[in-house]
């Protein structure tokens, strides 16, 4: 129960962490892996990607993801080998985690799920030019990225708007939480894209801007920034996916609009109102 806005994005923004993710856990699990991996091919790297290594993973943890980056031998590629490699991937898996039930392709990964939080195994090549390719089922074909320098990316950015970065990243993940409207990596360039050339002043008012700048991006190709990709919303490829993400932000930025107004004049409750009809999972009670 809070009574002052302030306070109740210092709550939503507890209500979003995951004090229970302890690099130690992590850090065996990939161990694990990368030794299960080692016994049936030629693992040249691994290490720790997505959002996870971009510190902008929200709770619950038993819903949350971690990726494991596989860095392989390039005996292994095979332009049109990619659903073969994750299914050989989740065979060799299969042998050690016997008693885990979900162990399935997944997109660009194999996706194992543990009782505490899942891993994402992503395997991966080195690409000629720099950074990696890994193989996407959903678009059919090789994609190239650079995690490490994603991490960099956003670890600059954060610090530009004064470590506020992340925390509104996880804001704007707990509103699409339980829309899955985007994808953890569209909305993180989508948020850091909308926010060139200015600085949060509070999260209230970064998460209005977000919306109301997303409504305009999310209709146009959306670049990496590290220059692998001219359009990491490429899987939302179709006028009327396209509309929902417009219609659905542009609903978000009404609702922020008028918890701003609302908050203008006094009325906290009715901000806060506002507020938790836009993050329902996490935004707390005015009382």
């Amino acid at each position: 129960m809070v009574r002052t806005i302030a306070e109740a994005f210092r709550v939503l923004r507890s209500n979003l962490e995951i004090p229970d993710l302890q690099e130690q856990t992590v850090a065996i699990r990939q161990r694990d892996i990368r030794g299960v991996l080692e016994r049936d091919f030629v693992v040249n790297d691994t290490f720790l990607t997505g959002s996870y290594r971009r510190s902008t993973m929200i709770r619950p943890l038993k819903e949350a993801d971690v990726d494991i980056f596989i860095v392989l031998d390039v005996k292994y590629y095979r332009e049109d080998g990619k659903k073969a490699l994750l299914e050989s991937i989740k065979q060799s898996l299969r042998k050690t985690y016997t008693k885990t039930p979900d162990i399935r392709p997944d997109g660009s990964a194999v996706t194992i799920t543990f009782s505490d939080f899942k891993v994402d195994v992503v395997p991966a090549f080195h690409r000629k030019g720099g950074g990696y390719l890994i193989p996407s089922l959903e678009l059919n074909k090789w994609i190239s990225t650079d995690p490490r320098k994603h991490a960099e990316i956003w670890t600059a950015a954060n610090k530009t708007h004064n470590n506020d970065l992340v925390p509104l990243i996880k804001m704007m993940k707990g509103w699409n939480k339980s829309r899955s409207l985007f994808k953890s990596f569209h909305l993180e360039t989508l948020v850091l894209r909308s926010l060139d050339g200015i600085t949060i002043t509070d999260f209230p008012s970064g998460m209005r801007y977000v919306f109301d700048k997303g409504i305009n991006l999310v209709q146009y190709k959306l670049a990496d920034p590290a220059g692998y990709s001219d359009d990491v919303g490429e899987h939302v490829n179709t006028k009327a996916k396209i509309k929902v993400l417009v219609d659905r932000m542009t609903w978000a930025r009404d609702r922020a609009k008028e918890a701003e107004a609302m908050a203008a004049v006094g009325n906290v409750s009715g901000a806060v109102d506002r507020w938790r009809l836009v993050l329902p999972n996490y935004f707390p009670a005015y009382g």
